[in-house]
């Protein structure tokens, strides 16, 4: 899907997709992707409008169909009610990549971690994966499944 979205787009969708994905879009339905490339402009604003709706819900304590509120939304060009950039900043919105980083530096410190890892990245697909250095990667997957230390070893060996 992310490889038919213009720039802007894809920027877009990355910047919201892991609240969205937390809130309980699911982004492999479909028709959920569907929407997403039939939106023709609002995207942002329709993206902020489901983030909104699901904290009055939440707040509320009343369900919400995540997937069919965003599918309306992009359809409906629905408009965020009081958006505030600091919703975003909600620790469960983190992607799995960001929170990865972030235990790499508390775990091997922020030095060591910046000397062998360069980024952690994701493909059109939606897998994560880690960017070593010296441009060799490796799936987050495995890396959670290898644990710590043997990705730690892995990376050292990588920048030999």
């Amino acid at each position: 899907m992310l490889d038919e979205l213009d720039d802007i787009e894809r920027e877009l969708y990355h910047r919201y997709k892991s609240a969205l994905k937390y809130i309980g879009v699911d982004f492999s339905r479909t028709d959920v992707q569907e929407a997403i490339l039939a939106c023709n402009s609002g995207m942002e604003a329709a993206f902020q409008a489901v983030i909104t709706y699901w904290q009055y819900k939440q707040k509320k304590r009343e369900k919400i169909y995540p997937s069919a509120a965003l599918i309306e939304s992009l359809k409906e060009q629905w408009q965020p009610f009081d958006w505030q950039e600091e919703y975003l900043k909600d620790p469960r919105f983190k992607s799995p990549g960001l929170i990865w980083w972030e235990e790499a530096g508390e775990i091997w410190g922020v030095e060591l971690r910046n000397q062998l890892i360069a980024d952690i990245n994701e493909t059109n697909q939606g897998d994560e994966y880690i960017l070593f250095k010296n441009g060799t990667k490796i799936s987050l997957a495995i890396a959670r499944l290898r644990g710590w230390q043997w990705v730690l070893n892995y990376a050292q060996s990588q920048s030999l």
